[in-house]
């Protein structure tokens, strides 16, 4: 049978077994990936996958299965699969089904081209890509390779309240890293684009991008120890602020996992921090008009000018805090709380603009070590970083085996200035570039 005769079934058969009500979540994904390396294609995949998960409630307690097939042994494995699952199901607090919500917002369609784009065209942007990289500089010696990706994501809600909710996706990924030698010194480069027009990448300018960052980190030392001023450049920003985004959990609040929790109304950041998640942000990579659960996806200021407005929050959390959903639910393992687009809301000055304005310190460009030096309850961070000294305001030598310590929490409250080159570097996670203010640095 088809999925769409499988879902009917199911839900149907859901309720005369005694699961009600009952929730369906379908999704199906295609895939595209090649690499190229050495001048020749060195990986080539495509791939579809698809599965279906039901929860229902049995006598009060919510049941989960899943399955990746659709035939009538399947659908006997799920019913039986939800009851035993309800079971074994002893939490205090269980989920609940959602009816709806009387209305969703609707979500602008991106133009996109990845149908027409035929595999034979992403090999060759792969290839032209890469052979760009290493024809940029006498310095490229070899390369990591360059990569296309493309992916089309589909996703159907329904539930026996008469809800049916759909959301779809496309997007591609280019990246390109190769290696540049001089001497004894080697560095690495990369840089990233993505969207959804993949004619409108342009691979040769890629691989010239990812030549010029790799041969810009040649020759890089530690500086002395110390107290710096630092400029955290958008990605490595982003990179903190995907590591610490959880305190902004109601969840991991209520589980006494972030320092954040009953602070709303307090003044949590400087003055210049602005946070938004942003499920309707229009190219995001979480765009959604729905979560997890079914509820209506809404724009919200999380952090507005320092001062902690909400955090995030699905029907659980929501109703064991006495407020609204923020519609952050997210199906994993379970029904848990998550960002949608979250970012840093961006400033007026452009990177070069805080570099003068700083006139002498670092530049931090990448951190590293983020699952073993973060510590995403307490804040602290302890991370090896690399980037280039700044001196007059103007980029001088680069800079590498350097760490960077401090305190998340109090990163947030030091922010002297935040850039206007808000990125989403492959996430749906975003940041502009900040000024951090001083930061304790540990070298050489």
């Amino acid at each position: 049978m088809n999925v769409q005769e499988f879902m009917d079934r199911l839900l149907r058969t859901a309720g005369k077994n005694g699961i009600d009500p009952a929730e369906i979540y379908y999704t199906d994904a295609d895939s595209f990936s090649a690499n190229a390396q050495d001048t020749e294609i060195d990986s080539y995949e495509v791939s579809s996958s698809c599965s279906l998960s039901i929860r229902g409630s049995v006598n009060g307690k919510m049941g989960y299965a899943s399955t990746e097939a659709f035939d009538e042994e399947a659908l006997a494995y799920l019913i039986r699969a939800v009851k035993e699952s309800a079971a074994l199901n002893e939490a205090e607090e269980q989920d609940e089904i959602y009816a709806g919500d009387e209305s969703y917002p609707e979500i602008e369609t991106e133009e996109d081209d990845l149908d027409s784009v035929s595999a034979e065209e992403k090999l060759q942007m792969a290839l032209t890509a890469e052979k760009a990289s290493r024809e940029a500089d006498p310095r490229i010696k070899q390369s990591e390779g360059a990569t296309i990706q493309t992916s089309v994501f589909h996703a159907v809600m329904r539930n026996t309240h008469g809800l049916k909710l759909e959301n779809a996706r496309k997007l591609y990924v280019a990246y390109a890293s190769p290696i540049a030698k001089d001497g004894d010194a080697t560095a690495t480069g990369f840089k990233m684009k993505y969207g959804r027009k993949l004619r409108e990448l342009d691979p040769v300018r890629l691989g010239r991008e990812a030549a010029a960052d790799a041969v810009s980190q040649l020759h890089a030392e530690p500086v002395a120890s110390g107290e710096y001023r630092i400029i955290i450049r958008y990605d490595a920003m982003q990179s903190l602020l995907s590591t610490f985004v959880g305190i902004f959990s109601a969840e991991n609040a209520q589980q006494k996992m972030s320092l954040l929790a009953g602070r709303e109304g307090e003044e949590i950041a400087s003055r210049v921090v602005s946070i938004t998640d942003d499920p309707l942000r229009k190219g995001g990579l979480a765009t959604s008009s729905f979560d997890g659960e079914g509820s209506a996806a809404f724009t919200k200021a999380v952090v507005d000018k320092g001062v902690l407005k909400t955090l995030l929050h699905n029907r659980r959390t929501a109703k064991k805090q006495g407020v609204k959903t923020t519609g952050n639910a997210r199906r994993a393992g379970g029904m848990h709380v998550a960002p949608t687009n979250f970012y840093l809301e961006p400033g007026e000055k452009t990177l070069e603009e805080l570099l003068r304005d700083m006139g002498d310190g670092l530049l931090i460009t990448d951190v590293s070590g983020l699952h073993a030096g973060a510590n995403p309850i307490s804040g602290d961070f302890s991370l090896l970083a690399k980037g280039f000294v700044i001196r007059g305001g103007q980029q001088a030598e680069p800079v590498e085996r350097i760490t960077v310590a401090g305190n998340f929490y109090q990163l947030l409250k030091s922010i002297r200035a935040v850039g206007c080159d808000l990125e989403f570097p492959g996430s749906a996670i975003g940041s502009p570039s900040v000024d951090a203010g001083v930061m304790a640095v540990s070298g050489k």
